[in-house]
């Protein structure tokens, strides 16, 4: 179920128009499912919902070029944000914040490779770009896991 939530919820990204006229740019609202995967179920499960959404995704809207961008993203995204919530240090907004500018980095390195260097003038704006999005995806994961923590662990309840 939270592969289907995602892949809808970056359906209706991929239709808003670019944030601030910045190509590429998107809220990450799809990833609030993979976030919450993170600190509720597993994270093997999170990187497996998040693979399928993109390469769904892919086949569906976006071609081929697009899903091998947002894998790249995905794989440095997850880890990271894996890593980060495993030290007990971070918050589930910096963890997320970090998560995005990952994504990006990820995506960046792919596209250097593909297009050249030249990218990679790009990336101040994608790091402020993650910044923004990661807050605003773990502000709203965090809201939504005090939710679950106060009502009882309604995703946990949901998982049998």
């Amino acid at each position: 179920m939270f592969t289907a939530v995602m892949f809808i919820i970056g359906y209706v990204e991929s239709l808003l128009p670019p944030i601030f006229s910045v190509p590429g740019i998107k809220p990450g609202f799809a990833n609030i499912p993979v976030m919450i995967a993170i600190y509720i179920l597993d994270w093997k499960l999170a990187a497996a919902m998040s693979f399928t959404r993109i390469i769904l995704s892919g086949f569906t809207f976006t071609g081929l070029f697009a899903c091998i961008y947002s894998l790249a993203g995905a794989v440095l995204s997850i880890t990271v944000m894996v890593i980060l919530k495993r030290t007990g240090k971070f918050s589930v907004t910096g963890v997320s914040m970090a998560g995005g500018v990952a994504h990006n980095l990820g995506q960046v390195i792919v596209a250097s490779i593909v297009v050249g260097k030249a990218i990679w003038y790009y990336f101040p704006v994608l790091v402020i770009a993650g910044l923004v999005a990661g807050a605003l995806t773990g502000v709203v994961t965090g809201c939504i896991l005090k939710i679950n923590q106060r009502d009882g662990s309604v995703i946990e309840k949901s998982k049998k």
